[in-house]
């Protein structure tokens, strides 16, 4: 058994799941086995949407296996990342037992999956520092093994503050907490940051899961496809415990699409553009009368502390930009998180933000 099966609640280390008729390998043209309609939909212009989906697309899976550098059997695509981590949570977290490790300001699904599941949420906060945000792995490492964490998330990129975690900070929680916690890292943002990718460590760390995306950099946000990858082992676990046709299809072919050689060149250099932009508007936002902080991020987003957050936020609103508010978050009461977004749209926040500042 390998070490991140180990991990699993116990209930569920062999458990099949359900088969569902397309998950079986057979070979046919007359498809009689899963009580599907022998017609197509009127109004289905593809005219094969009265057939189930493949459960995990294989070439899907596979082009993503080959982006992310790792191998198909140890990728599961699934509903974005808030599925993977439900999955996780409740795979791997027996109700008033096994805890929830999250650092906020962070995700909010982290917690939410933790209540849905009954698993006590154990916090350990980012600490503010003049470096911006930052992790205090020890103070992360003791609430994780006195409060029986099960499952660690490490946002990096984390939203909404922005800040990265080191690689080495990465591996060494992994190690420490070998045989105790499965280390999930969660990557929404990966493609906006300089540093690689925790998938590097997977050979060394079984107890390391990486969470990607197609929402952000890739601008597939409707189609809902990401993936969780680590142990071939814990994602056929997961496999069984997951929904019988979890990916649509119209959204696997959308995704592949989104794969192709010369598509995925003009991802990379819009992601160029927003990083370029990120670092424009970071500079011009700081020189704003108003704004009491920029943080600096690595995200596709920037946090920004105001004297009258609520003032900033009217004015944004005035101007028809839609930012989100963080002052309910414990720590941010002060603070709004504004997206990257094209050029023009980005002169308008910072018209909107000078307003703001010469109205009486």
């Amino acid at each position: 058994m390998s070490a991140a099966i180990e991990l699993l609640r116990p209930d569920l280390r062999g458990f099949a799941g359900y088969r569902s008729a397309r998950g079986e390998a057979m070979r046919g043209d007359v498809w009689l086995n899963a009580n599907e309609s022998a017609w197509p939909n009127p109004g289905d212009a593809g005219g094969d949407a009265n057939r189930y989906p493949e459960p995990q697309p294989v070439v899907l899976r596979a082009a993503l296996a080959a982006l992310y550098g790792c191998k198909p059997d140890q990728l599961l695509v699934g509903r974005g990342s808030d599925e993977a981590i439900d999955l996780l949570v409740r795979a791997l977290c027996r109700p008033g037992i096994d805890a929830v490790l999250a650092t906020p300001p962070v995700f909010g699904m982290y917690a939410v999956s933790a209540r849905l599941q009954g698993a006590p949420l154990l916090e350990v906060p980012l600490r503010d520092t003049d470096a911006g945000f930052e992790l205090d792995g020890e103070a992360l490492l003791a609430a994780a093994v006195q409060g029986n964490a099960r499952i660690v998330f490490l946002c990096s990129p984390s939203n909404p503050t922005g800040g990265a975690i080191p690689l080495a900070l990465i591996a060494e929680i992994a190690a420490r907490l070998a045989g105790r916690a499965l280390v999930v890292v969660d990557e929404a943002y990966a493609e906006f940051d300089s540093q690689a990718s925790a998938t590097a460590l997977l050979a060394s760390c079984p107890n390391l899961a990486v969470l990607r995306t197609l929402s952000k950099a890739h601008a597939l946000a409707a189609a809902r496809i990401g993936c969780v990858i680590a142990d071939a082992g814990l994602i056929a676990a997961l496999r069984a415990c997951q929904a019988p046709y979890p990916v649509p299809a119209p959204c696997a072919a959308l995704a592949l699409a989104a794969l192709a050689p010369d598509v995925l060149a003009t991802t990379r250099a819009r992601v160029d553009l927003v990083v370029a932009e990120r670092e424009r508007m970071r500079l011009a936002l700081a020189g704003l009368p108003g704004v009491r902080r920029v943080y600096a991020s690595a995200g596709n987003f920037l946090l920004l502390r105001f004297a009258d957050a609520g003032a900033a936020l009217a004015s944004l609103r005035a101007e028809g930009v839609v930012v989100r508010d963080q002052r309910a978050v414990a720590g941010l009461d002060d603070a709004l998180r504004i997206t990257i977004g094209t050029a023009a749209e980005n002169e308008r926040v910072l018209t909107a933000l000078r307003a703001a500042r010469s109205t009486p």
